[in-house]
Order: C-alpha cells, then sequence, then structure tokens
C-alpha cells in the first residue's frame, strides 16, 4: 500500500496522546492521595518528568535560535492553568510566520523522536525485537523481551524513554500556527494538482513521505508499548492507595 506509513502515523499517534493524558491523571492521582497537597502534587509530578520537560522546552528554544527568532523568558517551573491543566514550563519567543511558527512548536516532538531513535534502538535493543516480530519469531521475540532488564543501565533508560515520549508532544499553543500552514500547504498541493503536477508529486514525493511517516510511526509504537507497559501497574497502583486511604479523586 503507498499510504501505508500515513496510516500508521494517525492510528498510533491517537493511541499514543490518549495514553499520555491517562498515564498522567493516573500518576497526579496517586501523588495527591499520598500527598494531600496539590502544590506538593504539581512539584513532585514535575521532579518525575522533569528530563523531558527540560528536553521539551529546550527544543522549542534551540529552534528558535537556529531560525534567528528572537527568545524571551524560559521557565521550567510548573504552574496550573486557568483551564485546569498543568503547564510544565515554557519558552517565550517572538511571533513571526507560520513557517518558522510552526517548526519552532514542532521542535519538541522532533527532538524527542530522536532521543527515542537513539535511546530504543541503540541502549535498549528495541530494533531486534522488532526484527524478530517482523520476522514472525514469535518465540525468540518473548525470550529475547525476558533479556531486556539484562541490559547495561536498562531502567535508566526506559526510564528516561517514558519521560522524554510523554512529554513531546506540541501542547496547544505550540499547534497554533499549524492551522494556517496546513491550508497554504492545501492550496499550493491543489494548485500544482490541477497544473499537472500530481502525478510526478505521488511517483517522487509521496514514496519518501510515506517512508518518512512511517519511520515515526515506528516510534511512536515504541512510546505507546512504553505506556501501556506502565499503565496497568500504575492503575493497580491508585486502586489500593484509594482503598488503602479511603480517599479517591474525582475524574
Amino acid at each position: 500500500m503507498p499510504f501505508t506509513g500515513f496510516l500508521l502515523f494517525i492510528l498510533l499517534i491517537l493511541p499514543l496522546v490518549f495514553l499520555q493524558r491517562l498515564l498522567h491523571r493516573e500518576i497526579q492521582a496517586v501523588l495527591i492521595i499520598l500527598t494531600r497537597n496539590s502544590q506538593l502534587t504539581i512539584g513532585l509530578f514535575s521532579v518525575l518528568f522533569f528530563p523531558g520537560i527540560f528536553l521539551h522546552e529546550l527544543s522549542h528554544f534551540l529552534m528558535a535560535k537556529l531560525l534567528r527568532v528572537r527568545t524571551g523568558n524560559f521557565s521550567l517551573i510548573p504552574a496550573a492553568l486557568p483551564n485546569g491543566r498543568l503547564q510544565m514550563g515554557y519558552v517565550e519567543t517572538e511571533e513571526t510566520d507560520v513557517v518558522r511558527d510552526s517548526l519552532i512548536g514542532l521542535a519538541p516532538l522532533i527532538a524527542g523522536s530522536l532521543f527515542i531513535a537513539y535511546a530504543g534502538l541503540n541502549r535498549l535493543g528495541f530494533g531486534i525485537l522488532m526484527d524478530l516480530l517482523a520476522n514472525g519469531q514469535i518465540e525468540l521475540f518473548w525470550t529475547a523481551v525476558g533479556y531486556l532488564p539484562q541490559v547495561n543501565d536498562f531502567f535508566l533508560w526506559f526510564y528516561l524513554v517514558f519521560v522524554v515520549s510523554s512529554t513531546m508532544m506540541p501542547s496547544e499553543s505550540d499547534r497554533h500556527a499549524w492551522l494556517p500552514l496546513g491550508l497554504w500547504t492545501a492550496v499550493l498541493f491543489t494548485l500544482a494538482t490541477f497544473a499537472g503536477a500530481g502525478t510526478w508529486m505521488l511517483e517522487n514525493l509521496a514514496p519518501s513521505l510515506n517512508d518518512f511517516l512511517g519511520t515515526v510511526a515506528t516510534l511512536f509504537g515504541l512510546s505507546v508499548t512504553v505506556h501501556v507497559i506502565l499503565l496497568l501497574p500504575t492503575m493497580l497502583l491508585h486502586r489500593a492507595v484509594s482503598r488503602i486511604t479511603g480517599l479517591d479523586i474525582k475524574k
């Protein structure tokens, strides 16, 4: 199929966003029940995800500098927003054109994906697992999974993959320029198609774009797997501390 990479990208990005938010809520629920203090919960949650938050904001900053966009304040101090969401940090950047604004907003996803690729493939050996699975060697796959904890610094790299993949998605403010850029791209694509370049784009551009999205989808799949592994024990911990303390939070 010529658009397999695109389809996998769409199919995996949605569950990744859902799992991120669900796991974050479960972790916050455990912390608030144990501490009974919202400010302490925010502080502990921020410490837990600090490596990912730092990479997220640093990528905004470096992309802005690379594109020669002026930056303002840089903060890693968490704050509760009026809409009830938690702002983990921010980088102030000058508003420019939609292309540069979009790239600055996309920077955490780029940096996070590169880190996951490095850690997952080079440090955790997930590339071997994916090859075994792709070749249908299921028995060898599960044998290899059992040896994963013996990899050098496995738990450190697993933790880093989790916190980076869980904080790499651009926020609502990061995405503010994506709609106008998407509209301009759609207009240019339509004009090119009417000008007779549609076949050329399908033959020359579509395969490369499809391969790229397929690679990104593979990294998303790795992130989804990590979140699924952590979700069940976190939910069980939430139920346990809720039963022990007799407290819970409203969904």
